[in-house]
């Protein structure tokens, strides 16, 4: 690893080198972000997995760069045109934007306007021209270039091919690029229109059928909703600063005399600008913005996929779960406490009155045949209706939790769930999947394909290689974190334990079927091809319960057992002692077991995890019970104060489940009593919330809540849009929006996210 990049890259992110280049060594050879970050904390002074990501990420970027720098060096040095100010050059590039513009004048390309005029011979006279001298005339200078053999039949012929040449210079000068590229970023305008007569086609992108905002301020939401209205031909959509602008900072640059030459070089300036440069520019930005507005749906994404996979587990629990339904039935499925399917029935509840009876009747032997101890219960269609009608039995001691079953249908025709049970209908496999997932969501919920579960942003628009990568970070960290039970998790699960994968899991699975459940950790390392580097990567990630040695529950590293044996031989007891014993724990000098690889943090982290093997860093189970007789829209009136779960958080507020099999949206502005900037300050995915119903649209079946302490059910101008975003505060009074703004905002309403049929959190309508 280049030592510049090591130096630029801690430089960024105001880290020690020494920690840069500690994490580019350990990823160098093989390390784990999750695996980094929690076994060689002395290494790169503790640095979080975020840092550690950031960074490998930022190497990732650097190197590209250098290999696009070495591809031009070559193709350069192979026409002979490198000399050693352009390698120079080359070489100090920073951007590759500012890489791509010192290329761009040597770059092949196909024949323009200043390629013919070149071969007409006009170069000479564009640079008479270029020069601006005093006394140049124009006509004189270009008549000496006629040539009607060449194809130059007149004067205006001669000059109209110079000025072609200069405008080409112009738009290549690498100063001009990145004066304009700076003024696209702050004074450019998203501009969008509708196409004539795709106003009914397009009536869901109506809020910009005529739009225009700075691109500098364009959130992520409504940058990636207009171009999906362009991609699907029902907008038109430009971005340019004012041309006027533009046009000032390239005549600033170029124009240097007041005589006829110089009028010569306007007018080619003005053309560049509005034939070449403002495109080439218009489409950098239409990059950048895409990729910011990526990054920051993939952020919203990511952090609801965190908070989703590592909500709370109901724990190892006898379950009965219903996949509810009208007339085609509710399928009841009944799991053991590993999530082993036991039974699976049909009932009719919701058909006729001798259906119900039947139906109650079949749950109440269920319930004892199966000692079970938990109901979970969907919320798709018939949801709160079936959710309801098991209440009314009133098994004993028997929660009914409604769980979110988004997803379910995709993992009950997947090949995983093919594989799991063979002879089982897809009914019964989404049925098994919202019971696991109410006792453990997150080793059921990464058997789904992560876009699946619908926590997103525009999951469909944004950089599907970024999304993937981004997502599979956040499952990784989340299995690790957690730890997975290696004698009973799924191939899935241990997919994602650091240093395994999909080849290596299936192994492990496979041994353990052939050879019974794992005795120790150290029994890992006769798993076919798990070699050194798995076992030291995965090993202080996976939990053998009940084992002999109570170290190999832990998150405590098989490498550091040596460490914690020592701490027991100097107190004369066994380590088992050790974990039961705090006395024991508290007379331990943790300074005296310091090594040139072990230091205080890692012996920190042995003594929390000795106080608590294997703990689980999830919150506690809380169920949410919806109120009585609120089931549908129609049931709903403002002023409502209801119970609900945080189902998705987005970038302009929160989508709230109140159980009529619709989200409601709280949006920014009704998140708290104070102002928010971010909704992942105030909400995350499944929690618990209280909310008052704002306004109900039936006929767009969208539902307006909040969440402020005063708040009555008055529709408020805040709910209907976005204030945060279309009155940004005043730095000096962060309480009130900048007044030149709100005046404008008077003239010209801004779409609201809550009318943007994109912007919807993880459906009630569909699994």
């Amino acid at each position: 690893m280049q030592d510049r990049h090591i130096a630029k890259i801690a430089v960024e992110l105001s880290l020690a080198p020494g920690q840069v280049q500690a994490v580019a060594g350990l990823l160098g050879e093989g390390g784990t972000v999750p695996f980094i970050a929690r076994y060689r904390k002395e290494a790169t002074g503790s640095l979080d997995e975020v840092a550690i990501a950031t960074i490998r990420d930022r190497l990732e970027q650097l190197a590209e760069l250098d290999k696009r720098r070495e591809a031009i060096l070559k193709s350069l040095e192979e026409r002979q045109l490198l000399t050693e100010e352009l390698n120079g050059k080359i070489r100090a590039a920073e951007t590759m934007a500012v890489l791509e513009d010192i290329y761009l004048p040597f770059r092949p390309k196909r024949r323009t306007r200043a390629t013919i005029a070149r071969e007409k011979g006009l170069e000479p006279l564009a640079a008479v021209l270029f020069a601006q001298r005093d006394g140049t005339d124009p006509a004189a200078e270009a008549a000496a270039f006629v040539d009607a053999e060449k194809g130059v039949e007149s004067v205006e012929d001669a000059l109209a091919g110079a000025r072609d040449i200069i405008a080409e210079w112009v738009n290549e000068n690498q100063e001009a690029r990145a004066k304009m590229r700076d003024l696209f970023a702050a004074k450019g305008l998203f501009k969008s229109k509708v196409i004539a007569d795709k106003e009914a086609e397009g009536a869901k992108y109506r809020d910009y059928f005529e739009w225009e905002e700075p691109v500098a301020r364009a959130p992520s939401h409504r940058v990636l909703a207009m171009r999906r209205g362009e991609n699907e031909k029902v907008l038109t959509l430009l971005i340019a600063p004012p041309e006027e602008d533009a046009l000032r900072l390239l005549e600033g640059q170029f124009i240097t005399g007041k005589g006829p030459a110089s009028e010569q070089v306007r007018e080619a300036v003005h053309d560049s600008y509005k034939r070449l440069l403002c495109w080439s520019m218009e489409t950098e930005t239409r990059l950048e913005t895409k990729k910011r507005a990526d990054e920051a749906a993939i952020r919203v994404f990511a952090d609801n996929l965190r908070q989703l996979l590592l909500a709370p587990p109901l724990g190892q629990k006898s379950v009965m779960a219903i996949d509810p339904g009208f007339r085609t039935g509710c399928k009841v499925v009944c799991l053991d406490r590993q999530g082993k399917l036991l039974h699976n029935d049909t009932i009719y509840p919701h058909f006729s009155e001798e259906g119900k009876v039947k139906a109650a009747e079949t749950l109440r032997l269920l319930a004892e045949r199966f000692s079970v101890e938990a109901i979970a219960v969907g919320n798709g269609t018939a949801g709160r209706e079936t959710e309801a009608f098991v209440r009314a039995l009133g098994l004993p001691d028997i929660p009914v939790i409604m769980v979110n079953e988004s997803g379910a249908s995709v993992y009950s025709a997947s090949q995983v769930a093919r594989d799991e049970f063979p002879d089982q209908d897809v009914t019964v496999r989404g049925s098994v999947s919202i019971g696991r997932r109410l006792v453990d969501p997150l080793a059921e919920l990464v058997k789904i394909d992560p876009k699946a579960i619908g926590v997103g942003q525009y999951q469909h628009d944004v950089d599907q290689g970024a999304l993937k990568r981004s997502l599979d970070d956040v499952v990784s960290s989340c299995v690790n974190a957690v730890g997975v039970e290696v004698n009973t998790a799924s191939p899935q699960l241990l997919t994602y334990v650091s240093g395994l994968g999909p080849q290596l899991a299936a192994n492990i699975v496979a041994y353990r079927n052939a050879n019974g459940p794992f005795a120790a950790r150290e029994s890992l390392r006769k798993v076919p091809r798990l070699g050194p580097k798995a076992f030291e990567q995965a090993a202080g990630f996976l939990r053998i319960r009940d084992g002999a040695n109570p170290l190999d529950a832990s998150a405590v590293h098989p490498e550091s057992y040596p460490v914690v044996e020592a701490m027991a031989r100097d107190l004369s007891c066994s380590v088992v002692d050790l974990v039961t014993d705090e006395s024991k724990r508290k007379i331990i000098d943790i300074a005296k077991y310091v090594t040139e690889k072990v230091g205080i943090p890692t012996l920190k982290d042995i003594m929390d995890e000795l106080a608590k093997p294997g703990r689980d860093p999830r919150e506690k189970f809380e169920s949410v019970t919806f109120t009585e007789g609120i089931e549908k829209l129609d049931d709903l009136r403002p002023g409502m104060k209801l119970p609900g779960v945080v189902t998705n958080v987005t970038a302009f507020g929160a989508f709230v489940d109140v159980g009529v099999h619709q989200d409601g949206l709280v949006h920014v502005s009704q998140l708290a009593d104070r102002y928010v900037s971010d909704p992942n300050q105030v909400v995350k995915v499944a929690q618990r919330v209280e909310v008052t119903v704002l306004d109900v649209d039936l006929d767009r079946k969208r539902i307006s809540l909040s969440m402020k302490q005063g708040a009555t059910g008055e529709r408020k101008e805040a709910a209907a849009g976005p204030p945060a975003e279309r009155a940004p505060r005043d730095p000096r009074r962060p309480d009130k929006p900048r007044q030149d703004r709100q005046k404008q905002d008077k003239k010209k309403p801004e779409p609201a996210p809550f009318n943007n049929p994109f912007a919807r959190a993880f459906g009630k309508d569909k699994k």
